[in-house]
């Protein structure tokens, strides 16, 4: 079977870094985002199963607001992650059970629910 040409990749010049994922609300199936959310919910793995954290943010953009689901694998909590924190966060999206899900994302806690 003969290959099929591919596409050549681009890399960024030598000694800078790729730009940052842009923060948008609409989400990819799969793929680098950088979102900003206000958190709705935290649910903390029982302690007879393995550790996790998990948070559902609530984000806009454009009118559309959507739902994701933020897991940290391997910890019981997150200092700051609480109902009503205002988080920025990137990392790579993948649909789970057909919801947005990111794993243990790069995050920066924006404001705090006693701040607003």
């Amino acid at each position: 079977m003969p290959s099929r040409p591919r596409a050549p990749r681009t890399l960024p010049p030598a000694g800078r870094a790729s730009p940052p994922p842009q923060e948008t609300a609409a989400l990819p199936v799969r793929g680098r985002v950088g979102v900003r959310g206000v958190i709705d919910r935290i649910t903390v793995a029982p302690a007879t199963a393995l550790p996790s954290f998990t948070a559902r943010a609530r984000i806009e953009g454009g009118g559309v607001q959507q739902s994701i689901r933020i897991i940290w694998m391997g910890r019981r909590r997150v200092p700051g992650v609480e109902a009503g924190v205002e988080l920025r966060f990137e990392g790579m999206v993948s649909r789970v059970e057909g919801v947005p899900t990111v794993y243990n994302p790069r995050y920066e806690i924006i404001g705090r629910p006693e701040e607003n």
